[in-house]
């Protein structure tokens, strides 16, 4: 049985600029802006959140299925990705098209400025979850595209698939009886709390209407940690501190994920999946890129001690 992870791959090129922003930036010139940034450094990162999630859960021992599409520059990509150990059969090449592609430059105050480029994404409703044969015990529908999105979540469910609803970015482009008819097709639902409150604004969904609606509902809370409901039950996952520094935040939803498949497919008990999702998480965040991290199960078992002063329990 095969875990599905249907959604965006992207490359992220980043930029640093050592100055700020609005030095260069005129107040009452922002109506014919014409400006360039000196970005002495630049570093080009796997991405998207169906690569990032697949990435993990190769580190976690699974062979997991992507199921994207992409342009004719991803071939490097396709071969990370292999290396890793991702299914790759399922990542659709769109002819004349490029990969989707995140450019984004940072001042030395941490602003941001990002353009996306969607190349292959805007053929992502190619796919279909009934070209997959393979048995699927599990998916997760992650951004790739607003009609994508809508049909592959309908496929999932038709194929009788049980899936976390993974809105993300994606939010905010669906109506209010999209994100209902989701929900309902779901098994799961994991979002971060901005999200959550999105979620109440957009679709008049709270924490409590969302945890009745699905076999669980994951709320992530930052700094805070995360938050599972089950039932009557909500298991608070305390954050995770690690003896090294932060050095990007960027793919730690998408490694948390990981810790939630791997858990859930193999009903691992909802505490424990929690914490071993929180432990991705944490390290993820002490790499920078997406997909530079890296642990085995021998360090995942020491930093899950240091965290919550018990031995991993499986």
């Amino acid at each position: 049985m095969s875990i599905l992870v249907c959604g965006a791959l992207a490359y992220d090129t980043l930029f640093s600029f050592q100055g700020r922003f609005d030095s260069q930036i005129l107040p009452d010139q922002l109506h014919k802006i014409s400006t360039t940034f000196l970005a002495p450094t630049m570093r080009r990162e796997f991405g998207g959140m169906a690569g990032n999630i697949a990435y993990s859960l190769c580190l976690l021992g699974e062979k997991p299925i992507v199921m994207g599409v992409v342009g004719e520059d991803f071939e490097p990509y396709r071969q990370h990705l292999k290396r890793v150990g991702v299914d790759d059969r399922f990542i659709r090449l769109i002819r004349k098209q490029y990969t989707p592609q995140c450019f984004g430059i940072a001042d030395k105050d941490g602003n941001q400025l990002m353009a996306f480029h969607p190349g292959a994404m805007d053929f992502a409703t190619e796919n279909h979850v009934s070209d997959i044969q393979d048995p699927i015990e599990l998916a997760i529908l992650s951004p790739g595209g607003y009609t994508a999105f809508i049909q592959h979540s309908r496929e999932l469910a038709a194929a009788g698939i049980p899936f976390i609803f993974d809105p993300g970015q994606e939010l905010p482009l669906l109506s209010r009886d999209e994100i209902h008819e989701i929900v309902e097709l779901a098994s799961y639902v994991a979002i971060n709390d901005y999200e959550s409150e999105l979620m109440r604004e957009r679709a008049g969904l709270t924490v409590d209407d969302l945890r009745k609606k699905v076999k669980a509902l994951i709320v992530t809370r930052g700094s805070k940690g995360a938050e599972i409901y089950v039932d009557d039950t909500v298991h608070l996952i305390p954050r995770v501190q690690m003896p090294i520094k932060p050095v990007d935040p960027m793919g730690c939803g998408d490694a948390f994920r990981a810790g939630l498949l791997w858990g859930i497919s193999r009903g691992v008990d909802w505490k424990i999946t929690g914490r071993l999702a929180n432990v991705i998480g944490a390290i993820k965040v002490t790499t920078p890129g997406c997909q530079n991290h890296f642990f085995d199960w021998d360090s995942l078992k020491d930093i899950y001690f240091e965290a919550y002063g018990e031995r991993w329990p499986l």
